[in-house]
């Protein structure tokens, strides 16, 4: 883990440190920086953000919930592992909720969600742009949240979400298989499928986000089984 100096963070109200932590624990996870397996040692984290245990628990737990820390029997913890092997009941789910929520959004959306939605979109857009792989996943859980909520299904909302958080450190290895210029392709799928919903169009929005997972998955698939052999002359 990089160290970051306590005195780098004067002032703290109360709160505030486990924002601290939870936000730069969170992404040094989905950058990879912290690899799946990492153990995590809330002594030296302590010592690392300059303050007590508890904040530190916290801010772990919080991680918990999305499913990026583990905790194991002996009560010490780490960065949760990619189940490689289930990643096909992932897609499955994955798939189904941009189906279902983009579906609803069609029926159910109103005109300050679609305003939410676009802000979203021209986020992640900006990030695209810059080439910043952090703030495109930030700002496509962002996007994809505000179209399951448009849906005005809170089970489903809340299923999605899990789904989403799950899926962020798979996003972050794909975009880490580019050198240079990341992908513009989701940025356009994501302008499609808002005036399909803008347009109420239920079986466009349908059609829509089946080839957007598909896009995904199809993409995440050949990050983990891209032929790494050298050719060595004998």
């Amino acid at each position: 883990m990089s160290d970051v100096p306590s005195d780098s963070f004067p002032d703290r109200k109360r709160g505030s440190g486990v924002k601290l932590v939870y936000d730069l624990l969170r992404d040094e996870i989905l950058d990879l920086t912290l690899p799946p397996g990492t153990p995590i040692d809330e002594v030296q984290l302590a010592e690392r953000f300059g303050m007590s245990r508890t904040p530190i628990r916290e801010a772990l737990v919080r991680l918990a919930g999305e499913g990026l820390v583990e905790t194991l029997p002996n009560r010490s913890s780490m960065v949760a592992n990619i189940d490689v092997l289930n990643l096909h009941t992932f897609f499955d789910a994955l798939t189904l909720m941009y189906r279902v929520t983009t579906r609803l959004a069609a029926q159910h959306h109103r005109p300050e969600d679609l305003v939410l939605i676009r802000a979203h979109q021209r986020a992640y857009d900006a990030a695209m742009r810059s080439t910043d792989a952090l703030g495109m996943i930030a700002n496509n859980r962002a996007f994809h949240a505000a179209i399951a909520e448009a849906g005005r299904n809170p089970y489903y909302l809340t299923f999605f979400l899990r789904i989403l958080d799950e899926g962020r450190r798979l996003l972050r290895m794909y975009y880490q298989s580019f050198e240079d210029r990341l992908p513009e392709e989701f940025s356009k799928e994501h302008d499609a499928i808002i005036a399909a919903i803008e347009a109420r169009d239920i079986e466009l929005c349908d059609r829509l986000a089946r080839a957007h997972a598909d896009q995904i998955i199809g993409r995440i698939q050949k990050v983990f089984t891209r032929d790494l052999r050298q050719d060595i002359a004998l």
